[in-house]
């Protein structure tokens, strides 16, 4: 059940990071979920590190930590995947 949740949640967080980001990222839907996954692993390390790790209630600051990490990690992440994809275009050409 662990991963499945993992996948929820890195799907939510990649997608409200594509919608965050100006402009129109390219990077397809699975690649979106995995860094969104990404996102949510360095947001609760670093939410570790800041000391928010448990709260009483909802977590709001490791939640938000996560979707700051999974922005960052959509925008650098649908940048190489861009500089990937259109190298193998030139390619072709």
């Amino acid at each position: 059940m662990g991963w499945l949740w993992a996948i929820i949640v890195g799907f939510v967080l990649g997608l409200i990071a594509k919608a965050i980001i100006p402009g129109k990222q390219h990077s397809p839907l699975w690649l979106t979920t995995i860094f969104g996954m990404l996102g949510a692993i360095a947001g609760n390390a670093i939410a570790r590190g800041v000391g928010v790790e448990a709260t009483s209630g909802i977590d709001w600051w490791r939640h938000l930590f996560q979707l700051v990490a999974a922005i960052i990690i959509v925008a650098v992440g649908d940048a190489a995947y861009m500089a990937v994809r259109g190298n193998r275009r030139r390619e072709r050409a």
